[in-house]
């Protein structure tokens, strides 16, 4: 959901250390962001994202009882989900992986600064997925030498130039305003694409047009330093 005059961001904080709980929501609440619940682990967080229908969930990935993984599984398969924002202290392949697989619209690791974290929240609650290079690395890493896991849909294959362009691009981690660049395109044309990609592929955010773009080989390792 969109932050307007009317409406300041709502946001879940799900941590099982209380030190971390309390540091996240003095940070949010001084850029103006409400954190309308905490949860000290995985259980917690579902229940307050189903009671409380916050706009961002920052989700920790290790935390006792259900962790951060399954948690937002759950979470983005109620009714109107709120986006997630996965943090870490390890800067691990399968938690990133495995976080963006969940349905993760963001990943950072515990260390982001303050200012980064509130610009994690703000970008993910617009619609814009944070696809920051480190996670678009780990994804050329993982299908850089296996064979595709999975068949390329029909959907997929029934896209036009265009959209296949713009979906490679996505897939880059390229922003809204890069994309238009490349193609030349102004940045509302470039966003009703993606939309338009989101709606005939059955995807929920750019993140998931990233992992089907790498998982189906539609996109390789190589292409992404293509011009």
């Amino acid at each position: 959901m969109a932050e307007d005059a009317g409406h300041a961001l709502r946001v879940l904080v799900a941590d099982d250390q209380d030190l971390v709980r309390t540091g996240f929501r003095l940070i949010l609440e001084r850029a103006g962001i409400d954190v309308v619940a905490e949860a000290a682990d995985g259980v917690e967080a579902v229940a307050g994202a189903r009671e409380h229908r916050p706009d961002v969930v920052i989700m920790d990935i290790r935390m006792p009882r259900m962790d951060g993984i399954e948690a937002t599984r759950r979470v983005v398969a109620v009714p109107d989900p709120p986006k997630v924002l996965a943090l870490t202290t390890f800067d691990l392949d399968e938690y990133v992986y495995g976080a963006i697989r969940a349905g993760a619209s963001g990943f950072l690791l515990k260390d982001v600064s303050p200012a980064g974290l509130v610009q994690g929240v703000r970008v993910i609650a617009a619609g814009e997925a944070m696809l920051a290079p480190a996670v678009i690395d780990r994804l050329v890493a993982r299908h850089a030498i296996a064979e595709p896991e999975a068949d390329v849909p029909a959907a997929m294959q029934a896209l036009t130039d265009r959209e296949t362009e713009v979906l490679k691009l996505v897939a880059r981690g390229m922003a809204n305003s890069e994309i238009a660049a490349q193609l030349h395109l102004s940045e509302a044309t470039v966003k009703s694409y993606v939309s338009r990609l989101l709606s005939k592929l059955g995807l929920r955010d750019r993140v998931q047009i990233a992992v089907l773009a790498y998982e189906t080989g539609v996109v390789r390792a190589g292409e992404r330093e293509d011009p």
